[in-house]
């Protein structure tokens, strides 16, 4: 690993991690997968027992293993007896293309892929030439054959854990590197926030490859000997009947899961009496999914981050004012912000500006990419998050939109994400996404995507007085566009570059600006 490519990052005040001896309620769940389930002590010898399995097969401290497949157990084995051997786990996304994973690949320098047995396929197609176990019987054989590792290496929270690959929504994706100080510290924010208790039964939902599935809810749940149970899938009407069969106490979301799962017909009849902590985050959900959710008695806690501060930066509070539900909430434990206007570090305030995040949790660098990693920062501390924001006197944030997202309009700036917010309150409309395209006479003006709920209509000339009703003109999109779908990716956002490639075909070249 090139270590002079990193930013050096602590995490004061957590000192050692606690000794490998140390069991609290070893005959618990640790995690359920169908029929199957693990206790602690199970999971802590298989542990140790996959770590002398990868040992063998030549990996060691500051190694990569990739891991390539759906949310199981298999997941959490290997990321802890990477960890055990104080390797760093690169988890990789499913539902990318062969080429995807073969640059992936590459470029972490995996010195092994573990994959289940559904990817198999796409392992062999992405024609990488990485030494592979294989998740079934190879890897069952394996565990069992092998003694517990005897003497692990000192892992320091300062040690890189992970390498978590950004969305690649623009270019190439890069890795960000998650050290074992940022996960414990996120853990921590996580349990100032959110009530968790070890008789907590926690779904899985979002994708062990990204931050959220593993941050949100995840670890904070396992570190105080709950359950966690991972889904290989979402669906919505499984995902309902679920927290009624095993009384789940809670699990983190996309705002697309939760609008599916309010919209789904088994919503009203589902038992949610369980649920005590519903959190999401990726962009804002929807005021009447929301209200949805709390008039079933749960109120779904908004989180603002990302991978880079793995993850969390800005939540809601329980028991928050419900009357601000598309507020970021405010700022966790361990997190210090500010805001960069003009080039210049500022307090936070209520002007839009992009906002600055230092703290024990904010990641170390990109894996490989000083250049990046120095452009990433603002005097060396500051972690430009690429989001525009306000804040209010109080604390509380709200996400104006993302810096490479807005859109200058005659010298007037348009915020997307507050046209979309306009849009979303017509009923027929489930769902919009507002790019920028070039214009002759104004620089740029807004293409707006909108998809229609299922079976409903509406005109454009009641989209245009409804915008009309709510913003300036200047902000009203030039073209509205109906479309079937949005493309997302994996975690659910918008895929923006790509709009923006269909938005290009709008303008007739006579008014494309020079």
């Amino acid at each position: 690993m090139d270590s002079a490519a990193l930013r050096h990052a602590s995490a004061p005040g957590l000192g050692s991690w606690p000794s490998r001896r140390a069991r609290i309620a070893p005959q618990r769940p640790a995690l359920v997968e169908g029929e199957r389930t693990l206790t602690y002590a199970e999971l802590a010898e298989r542990t140790a027992r996959l770590a002398a399995v990868l040992a063998e097969r030549g990996v060691g401290p500051g190694d990569r293993v990739a891991y390539l497949g759906v949310n199981a157990i298999s997941v959490f084995e290997t990321y802890f007896a990477t960890w055990l051997l104080g390797a760093i786990a690169a988890p990789l996304n499913y539902r990318l293309a062969a080429a995807e994973i073969r640059y992936m690949l590459g470029d972490s320098g995996a010195a092994l892929l573990v994959h289940s047995a559904d990817t198999a396929a796409l392992v062999e197609a992405a024609g990488a030439d990485v030494p592979v176990l294989r998740v079934g019987p190879e890897y069952e054989d394996a565990i069992a054959a092998a003694e517990p590792l005897a003497d692990p290496p000192v892992v320091t929270l300062d040690d890189p854990a992970i390498l978590l690959y950004t969305s690649g929504t623009t270019g190439r994706p890069k890795a960000a590197v998650l050290t074992h100080g940022n996960l414990t510290w996120n853990t921590v924010n996580q349990l100032a926030h959110v009530d968790v208790v070890s008789t907590d039964h926690a779904l899985c939902i979002s994708p062990l490859f990204h931050c959220v599935g593993l941050g949100q809810v995840t670890l904070p749940t396992l570190f105080k000997g709950g359950c966690v149970e991972p889904l290989a899938s979402f669906d919505a009407g499984r995902v309902l009947a679920r927290i009624g069969e095993a009384g789940i106490t809670s699990f983190s979301a996309v705002p697309t899961m939760l609008q599916m799962m309010v919209e789904h017909p088994g919503w009203e009849s589902a038992k949610l009496d369980t649920l005590h902590t519903v959190l999401y985050g990726g962009s804002p959900v929807q005021e009447r999914v929301a209200r949805a959710w709390l008039d079933r008695g749960v109120q779904v806690q908004q989180g603002y981050g990302m991978t880079e501060a793995s993850p969390g930066v800005y939540m809601v509070p329980r028991g928050a004012d419900a009357d601000r539900p598309v507020s970021v909430g405010v700022p966790h434990l361990a997190t210090e912000v500010a805001m960069l206007r003009d080039g210049e570090r500022v307090p936070v305030g209520p002007e839009p500006a992009e906002l600055l995040v230092r703290g024990p949790h904010v990641f170390i660098g990109y894996w490989n990419r000083p250049q990046e990693t120095e452009a990433a920062f603002v005097d060396g501390e500051w972690f430009r998050t690429g989001d525009v924001v306000r804040v209010a006197p109080d604390g509380w944030a709200d996400v104006v939109d993302r810096v490479k997202d807005v859109i200058i309009s005659g010298g007037e700036n348009i915020y997307p994400a507050e046209v979309e917010a306009v849009l979303v309150q017509l009923d027929p409309v489930a769902d919009a996404a507002v790019v920028a395209v070039p214009d002759a006479r104004w620089g740029e003006v807004g293409a707006a995507y909108i998809q229609l709920r299922e079976g409903s209509e509406v005109s454009e000339d009641d989209l245009r007085a409804h915008l009309e009703a709510h913003l300036a003109r200047y902000k009203i999109p030039k073209y509205l566009v109906r479309t079937d779908a949005l493309p997302r990716n994996a975690t659910g956002k918008v895929r923006r570059v790509e709009l923006r490639h269909r938005a290009a075909d709008l303008v007739p070249d006579a008014e494309r600006s020079s």
